[in-house]
């Protein structure tokens, strides 16, 4: 099996990796990079392709897939976090004040 042969792969595989593709693509990616980040992707889930033979099977990986979700998002600015810290150590204050 030549380096790069798809054959190997299941239906369900190579519709997961067409979808992070598109995915990479709408962001900016360019295709043939996009394509190689989707297959990393899909081999970092799956261990590769997958291979026959009774008991070879293993539990997806899905860490790979949750991770783009997690980049990013809103942050608060360090006097936010801050505040809040505040507000939660005068919480538990007052509640260890309540209990004796």
């Amino acid at each position: 099996m030549p380096q790069g042969d798809k054959s190997k792969y299941t239906d369900k595989q190579k519709r997961m990796a067409e979808h992070i593709e598109e995915g990479y693509e709408k962001r900016g990616v360019s295709d043939k990079e996009a394509e190689s980040r989707a297959w990393a992707t899909v081999n970092k889930v799956d261990g590769g392709g997958k291979k026959s033979g009774s008991g070879r099977g293993h539990a997806e990986h899905h860490e790979p897939m949750r991770r783009g979700g997690r980049k990013g998002g809103q942050s608060r600015s360090t006097a936010e976090r801050s505040e809040a810290a505040k507000r939660g150590w005068e919480t538990r204050r007052k509640n260890e004040a309540k209990r004796k």
